[in-house]
């Protein structure tokens, strides 16, 4: 094989290998770019992440006077309107006055958050006297009952309540948190229930 052959050969191989070179980066342009919140499956198909649409969906439980109660799925940003609706509005139980003061249909859902829609007769609150605002629970004064029907307050947590109340009255939530009376997810299903007289 003379110089020149060489030559022509190598050039032949630089020229392949730049022609394959091009075909790859063409191929490779029109490849799908995941955006934020979307993974490529091994064909390149989009998908949505499990993570991203997890963040979407809010999980709630609606209970109480409401025709179809449970835990139901909206999509995130919803309000309490939005999940009431969901779960099939109130039922002919519902007492719409206590309702209309405990019940924030304006109000943002958080993922994990209760809504309970109060029943004929059963107003959580306010009906005995006990000296709480709007129909709200006075965590200090509220009876056995009261606290009992609160939601995710039960009767051994009514117990402890009224046990830390006797020894010192509350001055917030945190403070119950703090005293070891209630946990922080029990915080968070009463908050807009109660009071402190």
């Amino acid at each position: 094989m003379t110089i020149t052959d060489r030559i022509a050969l190598g050039a032949l191989a630089v020229a392949l290998v730049a022609v394959g070179l091009g075909a790859w980066l063409i191929l490779s342009s029109g490849t799908p770019q995941p955006v934020p919140g979307e993974v490529l499956d091994p064909f390149g198909s989009a998908s949505v992440s499990p993570v991203a649409a997890a963040s979407d969906v809010l999980v709630v439980d609606v209970e109480g006077a409401i025709l179809r109660p449970g835990v139901i799925e909206l999509p995130a940003g919803s309000r309490v309107a939005d999940a009431v609706a969901a779960a099939g509005g109130y039922s002919a139980e519902a007492d719409l006055t206590a309702a209309a003061a405990q019940v924030n249909l304006a109000a943002t859902l958080r993922d994990g958050q209760q809504i309970v829609v109060p029943f004929i007769g059963a107003s959580v609150g306010g009906a005995s006297g006990n000296g709480g605002g709007g129909g709200l629970v006075d965590l200090n004064t509220a009876s056995a009952e009261e606290l009992d029907a609160l939601p995710g307050i039960g009767p051994v947590t009514v117990d402890k309540i009224v046990a830390a109340r006797s020894e010192q009255p509350f001055a917030s939530l945190e403070e119950m948190v703090t005293r070891k009376v209630l946990t922080s997810a029990q915080v968070d299903k009463i908050r807009d229930l109660v009071t402190f007289g």
